[in-house]
C-alpha cells in the first residue's frame, strides 16, 4: 500500500512542480530542464515496458487456448477507453465539435491512458495477499499482460490518425510487423542478462536505437513497442533480491516524478499557458483539447470522479465471460483490473507530444492519481471476494 501511496505522491509533486518551475527558471534554462527530464522519461518508460515484455509468458504451442483471453483483455481495455473519449467529446467539448473528426481522433488518444491494467502493481498487491495459487491471479496475470499489449498495438494507428496517413506510415507499418514477427518467433528465446543495470542499459539501446531509426527514415516510432518486443524475446529470470526490487521501485516513482513534470503550465491563464515550453509536437498548431478554457477546480473533481466511475465500470467486461466460474471469481478478476499505473501515465506523456491538453489532460492525470490511491481498497476487495470463493486458508 505504502508503493502505492508514493506512486500517486511523486506524480502530484511533478505535476505540482510542473506549475512552479516555469515561474522560477528562464526559457533557455526551463528548456533545457524540459530536454533533460523527458530523455529520463523515455529511459524510465523503456525501462518500464522491458519488464512488462519479461512478464509476457506464454506456451506458444497452446496459442489457439489464449484467443479468447486475448479478446477479453481487447474489450476490457477497449470499454473504458470508449467511455472516456465520448465522455470527452460529449461533455468537455461544446456542441459544434460532437461531428469533428479532429476532436475525436484527440480524445481517442488522451482516453487510451484509462484501457491498461498496471501489471507489476498488480501482481505484487495480489502474492503479497497471498492468491498466487488461485484462479484469479493466474486469469488476471494472463489479460493485465494482453491488455497492456493491445494497448501498445493500438497506439500505432492512434498516432497515425494524429498525423495522417503518409508515405512515412508504411515505413512504420513495416517497422511495426517486423518487431511483432520477430517478437513471436523468438519469444523468450534468448539468456541474456537481466539485472537492473542490464535492463537500465537495454533500455538507453532501445532510446537511441529508435530514435536512430527515426532520424534516418524521418518517421515517428515510440520506444513502447521496441522496449515491450525487447522484453518479449528475454528468458525470464526472476530475479527476487531486496537491491532489484528497490531499483525496480525508484525507477518507477521517477518515472511518475517526470510524467508529472511533463505536464503543461495551466495554472496561470487559459489552457494553452505554457504550452511553448511542453514536449515537441507534430506541427505547431494548438489541439482542439489543448484550446478549451480552463475550468473550476471544483469542476473538476466532479469529471475526476465520473471518468474514474465510468474508466472502471469498463473494466468490469470479465464478469460477463468465464461462466464456469464463481461470481466472486469472475468480480474479483474485474476488480483486480482496476488498478491502473506506469503504462497509462506513459500514454498521457505520448498525447502530450501531439500539444494536446487543456482541462481534459488535468482531469486525466488526477483520475490516474484517484485510481492510484484507490489500489489498495481495490486488492482488499479482491481478497474478500477471493475468500467468499476460496476460504480463509487460500488466502492467508
Amino acid at each position: 500500500m505504502r508503493k502505492i501511496l508514493l506512486f500517486s505522491l511523486f506524480l502530484v509533486v511533478g505535476l505540482t512542480a510542473s506549475q512552479v518551475l516555469p515561474n522560477l527558471l528562464s526559457d533557455s534554462g526551463y528548456g533545457t530542464f524540459k530536454q533533460t527530464a523527458d530523455l529520463m522519461l523515455y529511459i524510465c518508460l523503456a525501462f518500464i515496458m522491458i519488464n512488462v515484455g519479461r512478464e509476457f509468458e506464454v506456451e506458444k504451442s497452446r496459442w489457439r487456448s489464449y484467443v479468447s483471453d486475448y479478446f477479453i483483455a481487447m474489450a476490457t481495455a477497449a470499454l473504458p477507453w470508449l467511455l472516456v473519449a465520448v465522455y470527452y467529446v460529449f461533455v468537455l467539448l461544446p456542441e459544434s465539435y460532437y461531428g469533428d473528426w479532429g476532436a475525436w481522433k484527440e480524445s481517442l488518444l488522451l482516453s487510451r491512458f484509462a484501457a491498461p491494467t498496471s501489471a507489476g502493481i498488480l501482481f505484487t498487491m495480489l502474492a503479497a495477499i497471498g492468491l498466487q495459487s488461485s484462479w484469479i491471479y493466474r486469469k488476471i496475470q494472463v489479460l493485465a499482460i494482453f491488455d497492456d499489449l493491445d494497448t501498445i498495438l493500438l497506439m500505432i494507428p492512434l498516432q497515425i490518425m494524429m498525423v495522417g496517413f503518409r508515405l512515412e506510415v508504411i515505413v512504420i507499418l513495416a517497422v511495426v510487423t517486423v518487431l511483432l514477427g520477430f517478437g513471436w518467433k523468438f519469444l523468450a528465446r534468448f539468456r541474456i542478462g537481466q539485472r537492473w543495470w542490464a535492463i537500465l542499459l537495454y533500455a538507453v539501446g532501445v532510446i537511441f536505437v529508435t530514435w536512430l531509426v527515426n532520424r534516418l527514415f524521418h518517421i515517428h516510432i515510440e520506444v513502447l513497442l521496441p522496449a515491450f518486443v525487447l522484453g518479449m524475446v528475454m528468458r525470464h529470470r526472476h530475479i527476487d533480491s531486496r537491491v532489484e526490487r528497490n531499483v525496480s521501485t525508484g525507477i518507477s516513482l521517477l518515472f511518475m516524478l517526470l510524467v508529472g513534470l511533463s505536464m503543461p503550465y495551466f495554472v496561470g491563464g487559459g489552457a494553452m499557458s505554457g504550452f511553448s515550453a511542453s514536449s515537441a509536437a507534430e506541427g505547431g498548431e494548438p489541439s482542439i483539447l489543448g484550446m478549451q478554457p480552463m475550468i473550476s477546480w471544483g469542476a473538476i473533481a466532479v469529471h475526476v470522479v465520473v471518468v474514474s466511475l465510468l474508466s472502471n465500470a469498463g473494466k468490469l467486461v470479465p464478469l460477463f465471460f468465464y461462466r464456469d466460474r464463481m461470481l466472486e471469481e469472475r468480480l474479483a478478476l474485474s476488480v483486480g483490473m482496476f488498478t491502473r499505473g506506469e503504462v497509462g501515465a506513459g500514454i498521457i506523456f505520448i498525447a502530450l507530444g501531439y500539444r494536446i491538453g487543456g482541462p481534459a489532460l488535468v482531469i486525466s492525470v488526477l483520475t490516474l492519481v484517484l485510481n492510484l490511491v484507490l489500489t489498495g481498497g481495490f486488492v482488499v476487495w479482491v481478497k474478500r471476494l477471493a475468500m467468499r470463493a476460496y476460504g480463509e486458508q487460500q488466502t492467508a
